[in-house]
């Protein structure tokens, strides 16, 4: 049931046939569990994505690496490659926006893959229309962010607070010139907190603007995000500390 027909990182949402034609979004769903593939398989099908199954991490990123891919849903415990390590092959070469799927009682994958760079986590045993909801509103951030920057798109649209620039008609973030490779989610976060810079913003807040509204996200994944953009920046930057944290309020990036 392996389709190796997939790749990264996207241009967006939806993928482009070679006449130029927008596809359907395709989705990776990776898990060892076979019911599991065919189940949910045959009910992103029915909402009109494009589904390509694969029983192992390593499989799968062969077949992520060879297609134009728009999101992939991973399963943490795999054989040949586990979910973990297949996230942070992904992340190494992409900004391909990844669910993680992790037990109910695995709080530390949950971090862990978050850290790693997941963008939403699901936890096992999942409603299949959670799924569904929660890929839907991934792609929409994803879309939503550069259709709002394409609609008012000029050479200086770019948002600009010091070193640091954001560009979202080409989903870029340079800090002092240098490139920051951030995902869907730790953008958009980004993005919240310097839109507004000596606002503080809750984490409600920020879940709002990452995650849209009627998601539910427990407020330690926006700390788990916010440490990973931290640690991002101070890979090119050791002195980086613009974003603040304001124990039992929020987060704010400071003024320069």
């Amino acid at each position: 049931m392996e389709t190796p027909h997939t790749s990264f990182p996207p241009q967006s949402a939806n993928c482009q046939t070679p006449s130029g034609i927008t596809a359907a979004p395709i989705i990776a769903l990776v898990d060892d569990d076979r019911n599991i593939l065919a189940s949910v398989q045959m009910t992103l099908e029915s909402e009109g994505f494009t589904v390509h199954t694969y029983t192992d991490g390593e499989s799968a990123l062969q077949g992520i690496t060879s297609r134009p891919v728009s999101l992939a849903v991973l399963d943490v415990k795999m054989p040949r490659m586990d979910g973990m390590e297949l996230l942070q092959r992904l992340r190494a070469r992409s900004n391909l926006p990844v669910i993680f799927l992790t037990s109910k009682d695995e709080e530390l994958d949950q971090l862990m893959g978050l850290r790693l760079g997941a963008d939403d986590y699901i936890t096992k045993p999942f409603s299949q229309r959670l799924l569904i909801e929660r890929i839907r509103a991934l792609l929409r951030r994803q879309d939503a962010s550069r259709a709002e920057a394409a609609g008012a798109t000029t050479v200086g649209s770019a948002i600009v607070r010091g070193q640091l620039s954001l560009d979202e008609t080409r989903h870029q973030c340079l800090w002092g010139g240098q490139d920051i490779a951030l995902t869907v989610t730790e953008f958009l976060l980004v993005k919240a907190l310097a839109m507004r810079p000596g606002m503080v913003k809750s984490r409600d807040q920020l879940i709002d603007a990452a995650y849209g509204d009627n998601i539910y996200v427990d407020d330690r994944t926006i700390d788990s995000h916010i440490k990973r953009v931290r640690k991002k920046f101070r890979q090119v930057d050791d002195s980086f500390n613009q974003i603040e944290t304001l124990y039992g309020i929020g987060y704010r990036y400071k003024d320069e």
